[in-house]
């Protein structure tokens, strides 16, 4: 999920949340750790892009493959066929949480990229403090279980998204499928009060088409939205456990014709994670990001189009319950003083176009978000104390949209809505446009900045 420009919006630096309501939910937990899902996607070529470590164990996700049976008694027969299915096979659509399929939540880890180091004396930590850095920074076991979990349910429930984000397919239907399969896959169903903040998703499901670049997402009553031959749609949602979480998006395009915008956008966006790093000056990598993407172009109706870098927009850094935090990554060359830092969980996201570059707001509502920094004393209308209570109890800053408010039976909320937003206690976020006719496509990791090494934790063999 993008961040507008400083220019445009800033966020606060609190890493987490101020509402009491998402300590009250969130208990200590047990530690482990992340990782990758094994097979492309049927029917998508593998490229370059989607390699990375996988040592971990990986979740079957194939459901067709043939089985000898033994000889032996029927009932005998269901039993070891039910065991399996239990400890290591997926279904379709997805609907088995991933701690079924993972023993000891011995999650897969992410791509495993290792700091480059010129000088040896110039390490910033030796082996022997790794440990202490890891607890100080909070990467423990803890944090590196909940980022990988999450991690692993993207990717199992987006490899599913993929096979049915086709052509005549509504835009409801697949925001139904995405966020069904994540919280199946999580466990929380989010329909109890605080259950929505143990894990779920990240904030609500993006699927912007052609010149709509970032936050939209089908809204009760509006006119259905079908995915034609032509569009390019982005697939950008998010998964948290224990608000940590996992940002990552991708591109769907059936015409050839944007293979070139694609290519593009998912290069930039791999530069910016191999630029990522402790210490990282964030103008280099904007500068890097812009380079490699505004070197392609795209030949449309007989025009030659260079690829420019989205403007209005930028990658973020991730705090605990909070999909923006207070630094920015542009994917234009930027003049900022801003590095990264040692423990920082980054979305390293870009936005390629055919059009202008530069974004608007459009009508319409995407989601809502908590400010945690704006008191609600001054609040008079009982409907807006209600929602408010409804809001902090089951997404305390958490982006949330109007599917998941009526989702949990919530009626007449829009005039409590209406003076949560006057107030600036909750703020509101709406569709971001380039010119019409334009087409823009996203691609987006997360990555963790630990100590010894970054970790790519979102990284799959689809990309």
């Amino acid at each position: 999920m993008g961040s507008k420009t400083p220019e445009d919006q800033r966020r606060g630096p609190n890493e987490s949340s101020a509402n009491s309501a998402i300590a009250a939910v969130n208990p200590p937990k047990s530690a482990a750790a992340s990782g990758l899902v094994h097979g492309a996607l049927e029917g998508e070529a593998e490229d370059g892009d989607g390699d990375g470590d996988d040592d971990g164990k990986r979740a079957d996700l194939k459901t067709n493959s043939k089985k000898k049976k033994k000889r032996s008694t029927k009932k005998r027969s269901t039993k070891k066929k039910k065991s399996k299915a239990i400890s290591g096979q997926q279904t379709v659509p997805p609907r088995v949480p991933v701690a079924s399929l993972f023993e000891d939540d011995g999650y897969p880890q992410g791509e495993i990229v290792q700091y480059v180091f010129k000088d040896e004396n110039l390490r910033r930590i030796t082996a022997e403090e790794t440990r202490t850095t890891i607890l100080a920074n909070n990467m423990d076991d803890e944090f590196l279980t909940d980022y990988r979990k999450a991690a692993e349910i993207h990717r199992q429930v987006r490899q599913y998204a993929q096979t049915i984000a086709k052509p005549g397919v509504s835009m409801t239907r697949l925001a139904q499928e995405i966020e069904d399969g994540v919280r199946a896959l999580c466990a929380h169903q989010g329909l109890g009060a605080g259950d929505a903040l143990k894990a779920g998703m990240g904030f609500p499901t993006g699927l912007c088409l052609n010149n709509v670049a970032a936050h939209w997402t089908p809204n009760p009553g509006a006119k259905e939205v079908f995915l034609q031959q032509d569009d390019v749609l982005k697939v950008d949602f998010g998964v948290h456990v224990n608000g940590r979480i996992v940002d990552s998006a991708f591109t769907v395009a059936y015409n050839p014709v944007y293979d070139n915008l694609l290519a593009a956008v998912k290069a930039a966006t791999n530069t910016g994670l191999k630029e990522a790093g402790i210490d990282a000056r964030i103008d280099h990598i904007s500068g890097a990001i812009q380079e490699v993407m505004e070197s392609y172009e795209v030949e449309l109706n007989g025009k030659t189009i260079p690829v420019k870098a989205v403007r209005s927009i930028t990658g973020h850094n991730i705090l605990r319950y909070k999909i923006h935090g207070d630094k920015q990554v542009p994917f234009v060359k930027t003049k900022t003083n801003q590095r990264m830092e040692e423990g920082d969980i980054f979305a390293i996201e870009t936005f390629g176009t055919t059009g202008r570059g530069s974004l608007r707001d459009d009508v319409g509502v995407y989601g809502y978000g908590r400010n945690e920094h704006t008191s609600s004393a001054g609040l008079h209308h009982a409907s807006a104390k209600s929602l408010l209570k409804t809001i902090d109890e089951n997404f305390g800053t958490l982006v949330f949209s109007k599917r998941y408010l009526e989702r949990l039976g919530v009626k007449n909320y829009h005039l409590g809505m209406k003076s949560l937003v006057s107030n600036g206690i909750v703020e509101s976020y709406g569709p971001l446009v380039d010119i019409p006719g334009s087409h823009v496509a996203q691609f987006e990791h997360t990555v963790l900045l630990r100590p010894n090494c970054k970790e790519v934790i979102s990284r799959g063999e689809d990309y």
